[in-house]
Formats: structure tokens, C-alpha cells, sequence
């Protein structure tokens, strides 16, 4: 008799302003989906104001559209966590910053260490702070314990791509007025990313 392969659950966890960063955790999700044994499960953060009558989305359990607000238990029950947002200044954008600085009681507790993770950007400029953004994302994560997953130039989307792409994580170049779509090759990064990670968290679930 074949034991059931319980399903290894890889979170989707972006921020998206202008829906470049949506698409590409989008495109994510649908390598995740290729892996067999693996699924996506894709959540966002409400954004941050200096208003405070601004400040009332964080009260509520789903956004007026698109995934829920992410909650410390999706942090915990995630086998592998995959983190977007696009470029402010060379760094990740103030709401998931946000959110990272409120999970002490899960790098307390180690609830990510040992995990899979990796990140994606979305930038207005080609040379707006891609990588800078994503390693941005990357130094909460090696807090957190977490197995920090890249891209290989074995991708081919990665040697030829003339836009976004990057060895730290997926990358799209919008445009300055966001008018870009990401091309084939960005989308491509963007699967194989969620791929990748989705495979590795089930070959280190199936050996635990």
C-alpha cells in the first residue's frame, strides 16, 4: 500500500502597489504547482500609512481584493516561504518591512529556521536596486534561520534575459511609468524560482 504524500505548502508572501509584483508571485505560484507534492499558498500585507484613519485595513481579515493579509500561522504551517516586493531606494517597501519587524516571537521560537526561502522584485528603473532590493529581504531571513535559495546560471532565462533576472532571486524591470509587462524570460525566472524552492522543501520534508 502507497502512503499518502502529505502536500508541502511553499507561502507566497509579497507586497504590490501596482500589480507588477502580484503577477510575478503569480508566475511563482505556478512553478510551485509543477513540483509534484507541492503547493502554493499566496498572501500580501496591507499597506502602511502616516494617516492613522489610514490604518484600518490591518483590522480586516481579507483585502477588498486579491489573497488575504498573511497571519502568523501561515508562517508557521508553511513548509518553505517565498518573499516579493518591489523597490524603494535599493530596499524592500515600508509595509513588508512592516511586517517582518513584528515576527520576534517566531524568530524566538524558530518557527522559520531550517526552512526554504527566497525573494523577488519588481523596479521602475533597470538599474533602480534589483539585487540590492533582494538582499534587502534576504538579511531578516538569515535571522530567521532560514535556507536562502537563488537562481543558477544554468537557467537559460538567466544568461539571455534584457530586462530583469538576477543569481539572488527573480527580478522584473517595469518601466518608469510601470508600462513594462514582464517578457518571457523575466516569467520564466520567475517558475523556475518557485520551482526550485518547492522542490527543495519537499525533497527536505520526504527526509525528515
Amino acid at each position: 500500500m502507497t502512503l499518502h504524500q502529505p502536500d508541502t505548502e511553499v507561502l507566497v508572501l509579497y507586497y504590490s502597489l501596482h500589480g507588477r509584483t502580484e503577477l510575478m508571485a503569480r508566475h511563482i505560484a505556478r512553478g510551485i504547482e509543477e513540483v509534484a507534492h507541492a503547493r502554493a499558498k499566496l498572501r500580501t500585507v496591507p499597506p502602511v500609512s502616516s494617516s492613522p484613519s489610514e490604518h484600518g485595513d490591518r483590522g480586516k481579515p481579507v483585502p477588498d481584493d486579491g489573497p488575504p493579509w498573511v497571519t502568523r500561522s501561515d508562517l508557521a504551517d508553511c513548509d518553505a516561504l517565498v518573499m516579493g516586493s518591489p523597490t524603494r531606494f535599493g530596499n524592500m517597501a515600508a509595509a513588508l518591512k512592516y511586517f517582518l519587524d513584528g515576527t520576534a516571537a517566531e524568530w524566538f521560537s524558530g518557527t522559520l529556521a531550517g526552512k526554504p526561502a527566497a525573494v523577488f522584485t519588481s523596479t521602475a528603473a533597470l538599474h533602480g536596486g534589483q539585487e540590492a532590493t533582494l538582499l534587502s529581504m534576504m538579511l531578516p531571513l538569515l535571522h530567521h534561520g532560514m535556507l536562502l535559495v537563488g537562481l543558477p546560471f544554468t537557467e537559460p532565462s538567466l544568461v539571455h534575459t534584457q530586462g530583469g533576472g538576477t543569481p539572488y532571486g527573480a527580478s522584473h524591470y517595469s518601466g518608469w511609468k510601470g508600462s513594462r509587462e514582464p517578457d518571457s524570460d523575466e516569467l520564466a525566472l520567475c517558475r523556475a524560482l518557485g520551482k526550485r524552492v518547492a522542490g527543495i522543501a519537499v525533497r527536505l520534508k520526504q527526509s525528515a
